[in-house]
């Protein structure tokens, strides 16, 4: 698999439609900080967006979307100096059909949630902005037929609808993050954003595709065809950390991830993840983790995590 997509999935990436409400004109509905990431596409209507923190509310219309990776609290307002209230989530037992249809100057939102299985969100959470507005038409026709397909599965549910929008949900937020990735911007930091770098990315794709090969800094920067000095430089301009640092991580969350959900013995993981001896590699998996790797697997599945110094590098 490509960078991405072993990313999410190795996050174990799980979506849910959470439901469709009414903005009605004049109000601001204020939401409280929530994990994972958030989702909502304009229907019908228009409203803004705010996230805590963030200055300048973004305007959405009709057919566009918002992300919201940061779990900052939010408001999705007719008018950015409306007065605001609490959001209240409607009553899914009342027996209302959907209709999806705005009140008078207001808007209809369709609302979903992303959330991670793994404990390890925020090597993808601490790389993306608090919010990514998507405009209609962006995102070429993928991100189009995604929104027409889930309304009309929410319009007229079928057996397995719930499914379907599920996995509609996703490839909208995986279409969102490639148009977050062609968007200008070479301030912006974290391995996500090397995937728009054709040496950089070329270099995450031989790291991600062999984690157990004996990689060098010289191995690496020969591959992509660069000096070892401005590999590194570029590499931990964009990436945050030096391309030795980033593989020593990688190959961490996956010995991670097979001591909580395999059978194979410690040895086994060891080699897999590029150490000869079960004593290298248990020095580096602790000094990522905080803990031996036979401590790693006997605790419950999300009961511990990378460190917060290493999160994001």
């Amino acid at each position: 698999m490509d960078p991405l997509s072993e990313v999410l999935s190795l996050l174990k990436l799980e979506a849910y439609i959470s439901g469709g409400f009414p903005l009605q004109a004049g109000i601001g509905l204020e939401f409280r900080r929530h994990p994972g990431i958030k989702c909502y596409v304009v229907i019908d209507g228009n409203c803004w967006v705010s996230v805590t923190g963030r200055q300048e509310a973004i305007f959405l219309k009709s057919g566009d979307c918002v992300f919201l990776p940061s779990g900052a609290p939010f408001c999705l307002a007719t008018d950015p100096d409306s007065p605001r209230q609490p959001f209240i989530p409607p009553d899914k037992e009342a027996g209302s059909a959907l209709t999806m249809q705005a009140p008078q100057d207001g808007a209809f939102i369709l609302g979903g949630r992303f959330t991670f299985s793994s404990a390890h969100a925020d090597i993808l959470l601490h790389s993306l902005p608090p919010l990514i507005p998507i405009a209609e038409g962006i995102g070429q026709q993928v991100m189009r037929n995604a929104m027409e397909c889930l309304r009309e599965e929410l319009r007229l549910p079928q057996p397995g609808s719930d499914l379907i929008a599920q996995q509609l949900v996703q490839i909208m937020l995986v279409q969102a993050l490639r148009v977050l990735l062609q968007q200008e911007g070479d301030e912006r930091v974290g391995w996500m954003f090397a995937l728009s770098d054709p040496h950089l990315k070329a270099a995450l794709n031989y790291m991600h595709q062999d984690p157990a090969f004996p990689w060098t800094l010289r191995e690496l920067a020969n591959r992509v065809g660069m000096s070892r000095t401005v590999f590194t430089k570029q590499f931990k301009q964009k990436v945050g950390t030096t391309p030795m640092k980033y593989l020593s991580r990688w190959r961490m969350l996956l010995a991670g991830e097979r001591l909580r959900h395999s059978r194979e013995s410690i040895t086994q993981i060891s080699l897999s993840a590029g150490y000869d001896s079960d004593s290298a590699f248990g020095r580096a998996f602790k000094k990522e983790w905080g803990c031996s790797p036979r401590e790693h697997r006997q605790q419950r599945p999300g009961k511990n995590t990378i460190s917060s110094s290493n999160a994001g590098k």
